[in-house]
């Protein structure tokens, strides 16, 4: 709680993705329909309800906030890391369970999803749990030794396992069902074409899945037909054969999201890939993890979008292969190499250098200013008022002094010690950082834009952004259902008859020539590369 819980609305949401879910969240809100994603009241196929539910009921009790849109995930970090402390007790003992916690809760991106309010976080947990359960329904001879005496096949679990899918599907999408098959897969090819589970027990975790996710699907078919459900899967298809708004990217770059990323879990991983002497179940557990990384790895780095959160699913293989290395230098099986001590210190060392260097940056912002010459509008970012105080970079300070203690703590085989300063410290670096600096990065990306359409709240305007995409105008101009249906027409927004309101355009600097040429438009002002514009109704 105290990690996840403070600070969540601190900041305006960020767009796309946050601003995304939590403007459909709201927009259930307004038509009491809980059923049909929208978003500006329009059918909108690109993400299933689940998720936008939770936001929806969080919304209920918070008000439509930055604060309630980030709730969800709060609380989906306090169970993940509940549940990882459950698991790792069970397989192994009360040590790693604490190393796994520590590894997920003390790394970057996997600690700062938690305080987000995009989709991935209870997408990727729910998907462990699918994996987890399908572990239980099948354990290696010397199960009894580690668990009890049960029996060897539980379908019972193996339903729970599908409901979690199942859940993971109606979050996300269909990626959850593939995600799953793959790892199958790849066990089959490893286990030498031996089904882990029968084709019988397959098919009974895939009518769990089909189950689960029938609350929506089958629903949403029953009442609207086939439309909306095949705009969905077409989406989907979509999304994994091109890139999508121009997010593409190189084959590597997950491999470079994971590095930096998750330091410094994955700094410790990238030492538990050899092989080691594991039991059988926890050498079940740890090649489940591993096969998991790599179809989850490998996937997205084959799909052309390439966006960071798309391979968040790998934090808990990761995480996991951390606290192994971490358990195995503890209990002296395994000796820190000089290497890690090395890499560990040098990437700390480079992310705290970075963050102590942007206050320095923000106050001398003439310097940044011909890096972004052939960028109109990032350099009209440059031009908003910030307030640098130099303090910030106790952020990055925290950071250094955290890598520096723990490596001398681990020179000395205090592995418990060190590993409580690196990632505790860690955490502690995430939060100040996000105090220090969200406000200011928010400044200078969106801030412009969000205050004026803050101004427009609860007035009977229309309000469309031009040559960009957003979804910020929708919810901080909190906007309600009704108005001329061809209002989604921007042509007849701009110079069509009978407008019933005033019709307010947002577009950026570098992109001003089409409402420059509009006759009915009138510029009424401009603040960091964002311009705007109004026509007056009719």
């Amino acid at each position: 709680c105290l990690l996840f819980l403070p600070f969540l609305g601190g900041v305006h949401l960020f767009d796309w993705d946050e601003i995304n879910f939590a403007e459909a969240a709201r927009e259930m809100l307004v038509t009491k329909d809980y059923l049909r994603v929208q978003i500006d009241y329009q059918p909108f196929w690109e993400k299933p309800p689940l998720f936008l539910w939770f936001q929806a009921l969080s919304m209920h009790i918070f008000g439509a906030t930055e604060y309630a849109a980030r709730f969800p995930n709060a609380i989906c970090g306090i169970f993940t890391l509940i549940i990882l402390f459950l698991i790792g007790k069970r397989y192994f003992d009360r040590d790693f369970a604490w190393f796994w916690v520590l590894a997920y809760c003390g790394s970057i991106l996997p600690h700062l999803y938690f305080k987000s309010g995009i989709i991935d976080p209870w997408f990727n947990l729910f998907i462990f749990l699918g994996i987890y359960f399908i572990l239980l329904t099948v354990h290696s001879r010397n199960f009894e030794e580690n668990f009890g005496s049960l029996p060897s096949f539980y379908p019972n679990r193996l339903i729970i396992a599908g409901a979690f899918i199942g859940l993971a599907i109606l979050t996300k999408g269909p990626v959850a069902y593939l995600i799953i098959c793959l790892i199958l897969g790849v066990n089959w090819i490893f286990e030498r074409f031996k089904f882990f589970i029968t084709i019988p027990q397959f098919l009974l975790f895939t009518f769990s899945a089909l189950f689960v996710t029938s609350i929506w699907f089958g629903v949403e078919i029953a009442k609207n037909g086939t439309w909306f459900t095949e705009e969905f899967i077409t989406y989907q298809y979509r999304l994994f054969s091109t890139p999508d708004a121009g997010h593409k990217g190189f084959f590597g770059y997950h491999f470079v999201v994971l590095l930096i990323g998750c330091f410094p879990a994955s700094i410790f991983a990238l030492a538990a890939f050899k092989k080691t002497q594991l039991t059988d179940n926890q050498n079940l557990l740890k090649r489940f993890m591993l096969i998991s990384f790599w179809v989850v790895l490998i996937l997205f780095s084959i799909v052309q979008s390439k966006i960071v959160h798309y391979s968040s699913l790998c934090y808990y293989p990761l995480t996991f292969l951390a606290a192994l290395t971490l358990w195995r230098i503890k209990k002296g099986e395994y000796q820190i190499s000089n290497a890690l001590r090395i890499s560990l210190l040098v990437l700390g060392l480079l992310i705290g250098l970075i963050v102590c260097i942007v206050p320095f940056l923000g106050q001398n912002i003439e310097l940044l200013k011909p890096l972004f010459a052939s960028d109109k509008f990032a350099l009209a970012n440059l031009d908003a008022v910030v307030d640098w105080t130099g303090l910030e970079a106790i952020a990055g300070l925290v950071l250094i002094a955290v890598v520096l203690i723990s490596n001398s703590l681990f020179r000395q085989n205090k592995i418990t010690k060190a590993s409580s300063v690196l990632f505790l410290g860690t955490a502690l670096f995430i939060q100040v950082t996000l105090i220090f600096f969200i406000n200011n990065i928010e400044a200078y990306s969106q801030r412009a834009a969000i205050e004026f359409y803050e101004e427009l709240e609860g007035q009977e305007v229309y309000v469309a952004t031009v040559g960009f995409k957003s979804y910020a105008h929708l919810f901080y101009t909190k906007k309600q259902k009704g108005g001329d249906e061809r209002q989604h027409d921007l042509n007849w927004l701009m110079r069509g008859k009978d407008l019933d309101r005033d019709a307010y355009f947002v577009t950026k600097i570098h992109r001003i020539e089409r409402l420059e040429k509009e006759k009915n438009l009138v510029r009424i002002g401009d603040k960091n590369g964002f311009v705007f514009y109004r026509r007056e109704k009719d």
